[in-house]
């Protein structure tokens, strides 16, 4: 039989074709629909401070010097007035209350803090100051076994010192609680991060380039050696600190006060302020600017918001310049100090809250409409983290296979806390295994590895009751060498 050669061609080709599975396989693409919600994920958006969803406390106690666990959790009622709810507790302890007497920790009161984040959906962000300096008050002092051990409140080369951080009891005393603290709790899955702090007023770090190398490093070592799992963050105080700590800590987060300063203080300083006089260049001088790449960037109020509007009269654009210097910056959360945000700003804070931290919009997913049992399951994901950070949180990208009769759950390789702002791509297969025939639902999550449970809200529709999203039908069907994807 005589074939003209475009017949000819035609035929060479379709055989290649359905060799290689086009005409064998229908591909299904998704292309979710976004969602412009405000998400609640873990790691990222404001913090409750001293209180968690739902107490509603009149803000408190800039470090806790003393607390009942009774104050907080009174409320069933997870609603938070005038603030939006929080993946993150933020609690600063001091010293004094966490170690009443050498040797002996209030571990009982962390440890229900733990529990209340855990009840609340929230994470505890934890700082333990050693002392404020600026209030007289004995409460606020160290430990009173502390203070008589190491003699009366000199003048020191800052009135942010309250004690000789370079007497050597200092870094073995509060070092060995840090030490404790790390041994007890590094790892937990309520822990989100802790809060390095040294010396300073209310842990602050005031005068940490006045230590000597060696003291520095005695006081951040119990840091660096016990918390391997659970994420540190500094303040950006002394270079040679944050030196060290880059050295030997695989990803350092850091942390900043008094975000929104304009000019608090500007009369009594000669016009310095916070964001145009210190943040900037602090970044750039400590070679920080990519940092956030692998480890968390948190700021922290001035003032309140309410003062941003009644006291310093900031306008809707000086509002606005804060908030996006802030993402510049590749913000993840904020402690707000739990004060009520001004209505008039609710637009730009809903704004603010969806680019912080990350947030995922599936654009694309494809896979075969059918494969048969024990063959593959080749998929195209295309994501785009639409926030300003990666998730930090090693956190699972899941394939789910969902019938009336059957389930099974599938740990696929996505690198989750390296999808950086922008596209990002990620294809790849799953082998099924021998499931029942029948039609399937296809369905996705970001999961916790060990439990399964979904963690991460998707900016997409589809959402099920369990937290899983639908993308479609799948059919498993039984061998035969037409539905044998290649």
């Amino acid at each position: 039989m005589f074939y003209s050669p475009i017949k000819l061609y035609c035929l060479l080709l379709c055989t290649t074709l359905f060799m290689y599975g086009t005409f064998a396989q229908k591909k299904i693409v998704i292309r979710p629909v976004e969602i412009n919600d405000v998400l609640i994920n873990p790691g990222i958006g404001l913090t409750t401070f001293q209180m968690f969803n739902g107490d509603n406390i009149t803000p408190f106690h800039d470090v806790l010097n003393e607390a009942d666990l009774k104050v907080f959790d009174k409320s069933e009622v997870q609603t938070n007035t005038n603030h939006p709810l929080t993946s993150i507790a933020y609690f600063r302890i001091q010293w004094r209350f966490i170690e009443p007497e050498p040797g002996k920790y209030r571990w009982d009161f962390i440890d229900g803090l733990l529990t209340i984040a855990h009840k609340r959906k929230q994470t505890l962000m934890l700082r333990i100051s050693p002392y404020r300096s600026d209030d007289d008050e004995a409460i606020q002092d160290v430990p009173d076994w502390y203070r008589k051990m190491a003699g009366p409140n000199m003048n020191y080369p800052t009135p942010k010192w309250l004690i000789n951080p370079e007497d050597p009891r200092y870094a073995k005393y509060f070092g060995a609680m840090i030490r404790a603290l790390g041994e007890r709790y590094d790892g937990h899955p309520d822990l989100e991060s802790i809060d390095a702090s040294i010396l300073g007023s209310a842990g602050e770090g005031g005068g940490t380039e006045l230590l000597t190398e060696q003291t520095m490093k005695n006081l951040m070592d119990p840091y660096i050696e016990t918390f391997k799992k659970t994420p540190l963050i500094s303040l950006l105080h002394g270079k040679k600190h944050i030196e060290y700590l880059k050295q030997h800590v695989a990803a350092i987060g850091w942390r900043q006060d008094c975000l929104g300063d304009l000019g608090y203080w500007a009369a009594e300083q000669n016009g310095w302020t916070h964001m145009y006089d210190y943040y900037p260049q602090t970044i750039v001088e400590y070679n920080m600017q990519d940092a956030w790449k692998k480890a968390p960037v948190s700021f922290e109020i001035c003032g309140f918001f309410d003062s941003w509007d009644k006291e310093e009269k900031y306008s809707d654009e000086q509002v606005q310049y804060i908030m996006d210097q802030s993402l510049k910056w590749h913000m993840s959360s904020f402690n707000g100090k739990s004060s009520a945000l001004p209505k008039k700003w609710n637009p730009m804070m809903e704004d603010w809250l969806k680019k912080m931290g990350y947030r995922f919009v599936l654009r694309r997913f494809s896979y075969p409409a059918t494969i048969n049992q024990n063959g593959k399951l080749s998929f195209e994901t295309w994501w785009e983290n639409k926030g300003v950070a990666p998730c930090y949180k090693d956190y699972k990208l899941a394939i789910r296979l969902k019938s009336n009769k059957s389930s099974q759950v599938f740990i696929t390789e996505a690198k989750i806390k390296e999808w950086l702002p922008g596209d990002n791509m990620f294809n790849d297969a799953i082998f099924p295994g021998p499931l029942p025939q029948g039609e399937y639902d296809v369905q996705i999550a970001i999961v916790e590895e060990t439990s399964l449970d979904p963690k991460i809200n998707l900016a997409i529709k589809g959402k099920l009751s369990d937290g899983w999203y639908s993308m479609g039908k799948i059919s498993i069907t039984a061998n035969n060498n037409n539905n044998v994807v290649k």
